[in-house]
């Protein structure tokens, strides 16, 4: 009775079919072969980029035009005419950007694209049945609206507002010009990108392809090149080394999704038989590894993502302090800080990084006042219309309510030795982890009858401790200011959670929504 499921999934698809031998003989469904095809096929076509038609061999219009086109092939070939799609979400935001008055473009834009996206997402919702077909476009349509409302903010900042009047971090990365026709398709649809993003400011974007992104940061090293004119003079550091450490990151995580993710099923935790007859604490420890195990097909979307755009050239950090070359400036992720993580922020940090830099950028950011909740419900929002979505990000509001007021008022007094703050570590490491289990869990259950076994299986704990917590110790907001002795061991004991990928790779994001932790 399976094969009869699969031809039905078969003949729905929009996407090609050329590569429908390999989908049988490997037994994976053709959406993801058609993806991992084009992923790889991107990664070639960088290397090409950077090699033949870099900066120093093709004018920008050609590295524009090539880019956006290979990236319309690419979707063509996964998705068929629902391509249409982005490109006409993209077109339209467009028109919002050359023909609406400047002052309101971003409103503008972030409707139109939004309201797109989720008239999308409804469709995929309710007409698929909750299905996820290899029809689903909704993940590059996703990408797309995050790089259509991050330029239309940022173009609002360039011409509507005064220096004075703009963050630090906003200063740089205004848009004084609207940008072409072109310069926006390729923006939005480059094949570096457009299937799992990650998203990047605009300018940035140009730098990269006129030539200037890697020079504009070395230039803030030029202390460490050599010459009288800086950095000009100090050659280009290869990507080789980082796409390489990328792509055995990937190897391992597909490893791991092969030999352990599909024995521990995300499903089994709210299965009938398992439910009432396993005990608590059995079904936490299932829950918990079952999330754990869920985790690596993310990391190897998003790093493997990730070596696309570096093989082409773009995601130049900097300059270690060891004068190392970073490519992690547009990194999605830090496996080491997520999986170390001991706050529910500190994950979120680490997690999907641009998209929390998105979420920051156009929301967090802007918000007059209940910018957290905001935030939170734009993020559900943003990643469709399934009730599990809004059961998690609503239930994430308390949670880190809870956590930063746990934080705040019984943090300091494990400061004091070396051991105490050990404890403490993996004591809010093993409480971070567990909560993020129970959070997440409905993103992953979508529908709401299973979210509601599952809650009534663990008892509605974690949603009963984080009220209570944030009842109990909302008098505590501002703690005692620390010694010398706390807060040394505070700033040495930092390195358990973070790492320097950590550092490099949201800076802004993890420093700026303080307000969170």
């Amino acid at each position: 009775m399976g094969e009869p499921a699969e031809s039905a999934l078969e003949v729905k698809t929009t996407g090609s079919k050329l590569l429908l031998p390999v989908s049988e003989f490997l037994g994976f469904p053709l959406d993801q072969v058609n993806f991992l095809a084009c992923q790889l096929s991107a990664l070639a076509a960088a290397f090409w980029f950077r090699l033949y038609l870099g900066p120093g061999h093709a004018n920008p219009l050609v590295r524009h035009a090539v880019a956006a086109l290979l990236g319309v092939v690419f979707l063509f070939f996964c998705f068929g005419w629902y391509s249409a799609h982005m490109l006409l979400v993209v077109l339209a935001s467009y028109l919002i950007v050359i023909k609406a008055d400047i002052n309101n473009v971003h409103r503008y834009s972030m409707v139109a694209s939004v309201g797109y996206l989720t008239a999308c997402q409804v469709s995929r919702a309710f007409i698929y049945n909750y299905g996820v077909l290899s029809t689903d476009f909704s993940g590059p349509l996703m990408i797309v609206t995050q790089k259509i409302t991050t330029l239309a903010f940022q173009l609002h900042d360039g011409m509507c507002k005064k220096s004075e009047q703009l963050t630090s971090g906003q200063k740089p990365l205004a848009i004084t010009v609207r940008p072409s026709l072109l310069e926006y398709l390729s923006y939005n649809l480059n094949f570096l990108s457009v299937f799992v993003g990650p998203c990047s400011n605009f300018k940035e974007y140009i730098d990269f392809i006129e030539g200037r992104h890697i020079g504009r940061r070395l230039g803030q090293h030029s202390g460490t090149c050599n010459g009288q004119n800086g950095y000009e003079k100090t050659p280009e550091p290869s990507p080789l080394n980082a796409v390489c450490r990328k792509l055995l990151v990937c190897s391992g995580c597909m490893l791991f999704f092969l030999t352990l993710t599909r024995s521990l099923p995300i499903k089994y935790n709210v299965d009938p038989h398992f439910v009432s007859r396993a005990p608590f604490l059995t079904r936490l420890t299932y829950a918990f590894f079952s999330i754990q195990a869920a985790r690596p097909k993310f990391y190897f979307a998003w790093t493997l993502a990730d070596a696309v755009n570096n093989a082409a050239g773009y995601g130049f950090l900097g300059l270690d302090e060891n004068g190392k070359p970073s490519w992690d400036l547009i990194c999605n992720l830090n496996i080491l800080g997520i999986e170390t993580a001991t706050s529910f922020k500190r994950f979120i940090d680490n997690w999907n990084i641009q998209t929390g830099i998105w979420l920051k950028t156009v929301c967090y950011d802007r918000a007059p006042k209940h910018r957290l909740a905001l935030t939170f419900i734009l993020s559900a929002l943003w990643h469709g219309v399934y009730p599990g979505y809004y059961f998690t990000f609503i239930t994430a509001i308390p949670v880190t309510m809870a956590a930063r007021a746990v934080r705040k008022s019984f943090r300091i007094y494990f400061l004091g030795s070396r051991g105490l703050k050990l404890g403490y570590d993996v004591l809010t490491w093993a409480a971070t982890q567990l909560a993020i289990c129970y959070t997440v869990m409905p993103f992953l259950l979508l529908a709401v009858e299973p979210t509601l076994v599952y809650y009534r299986s663990m008892y509605f704990h974690i949603h009963i401790i984080s009220i209570l917590a944030v009842i109990g110790l909302h008098w505590n907001h501002k703690p005692s200011e620390p010694s010398a002795t706390t807060e040394r061991f505070s700033s040495s004991s930092s390195s358990f959670s973070s790492s320097p990928c950590s550092a490099q790779c949201q800076p802004v994001h993890s420093n700026n929504i303080d307000k969170v932790d």
